[in-house]
C-alpha cells in the first residue's frame, strides 16, 4: 500500500504575533510582498489619479465598514486624506510614520519591517532608528511609474498591519486594472 504525503499548507506570516514563527512563513510573505511592487508599476500617476485611487479605498472602506484613514501623498504635499467613521487621531499619526518609512526606503512599510525581522529581531530594536518619525508596520505602499520610480505613497491605517497593507495593495491592483 503506497501511502501519500500529505503537505500542510505553510501558514501565514502574522507580524502582529508576539509568538515565533517558521523562518519560511517570512520569507514566502517577504517574496509576495517583492512581486507585488514589481506588478504594480503604473503608467502615470496624477493628482487626478490621487482622488480616483483615493475613492476608490473609501468605496472599499465604506462596503466594509473599516474604521480607517486613507492617505495619499507625493513626500510632504498630500494629496488625499480622509478618516472614515471610528478613525482616530492615532491613525493619522500612524500615516504619517508609516508614510516617512516608505518615502525614505521606497518599498511597502510592511516589506521594511520584514526584512528587518530576517536573522531574528525587529527593525525597531536598532538604536539608529527612530520610532518617533518612522514606523516598519504595514499600510504604506509606494506607488511606482514605469521608467520613473516612485512617485507617491499610498497608506491606510486603522487595521491590522496586514490587512492595511492588503487593502492598498487590492485598490492599486483595481486602480491599475481601470487605468491600462
Amino acid at each position: 500500500m503506497m501511502h501519500e504525503t500529505i503537505r500542510v499548507p505553510e501558514a501565514d506570516f502574522d507580524p502582529d504575533s508576539p509568538d515565533e514563527q517558521p523562518v519560511a512563513a517570512l520569507q514566502s510573505l517577504i517574496q509576495r510582498l517583492e512581486y507585488e511592487v514589481e506588478a504594480l508599476h503604473l503608467n502615470s500617476f496624477s493628482q487626478a489619479d490621487a482622488l480616483a485611487l483615493g475613492l476608490l479605498l473609501i468605496n472599499l472602506g465604506t462596503q466594509r465598514n473599516l474604521p480607517i484613514a486613507i492617505d495619499i501623498r507625493r513626500n510632504s504635499h498630500i494629496l488625499f486624506h480622509v478618516s472614515l467613521p471610528g478613525a482616530t487621531p492615532d491613525n493619522d499619526i500612524w500615516i504619517q510614520r508609516k508614510s516617512s518609512t516608505t518615502e525614505r526606503y521606497a518599498e511597502p512599510s510592511l516589506l521594511v519591517g520584514l526584512k528587518g525581522r530576517l536573522g531574528g529581531g525587529r527593525l525597531e530594536d536598532n538604536g539608529w532608528f527612530d520610532q518617533t518619525r518612522f514606523a516598519s508596520h504595514g499600510g504604506a505602499v509606494p506607488i511606482y511609474v514605469k521608467d520613473t520610480g516612485h512617485v507617491a505613497t499610498a497608506t491606510v491605517s486603522g487595521l491590522p498591519q496586514k490587512a492595511d497593507h492588503d487593502l492598498v495593495v487590492e485598490a492599486l491592483t483595481t486602480f491599475r486594472g481601470l487605468s491600462r
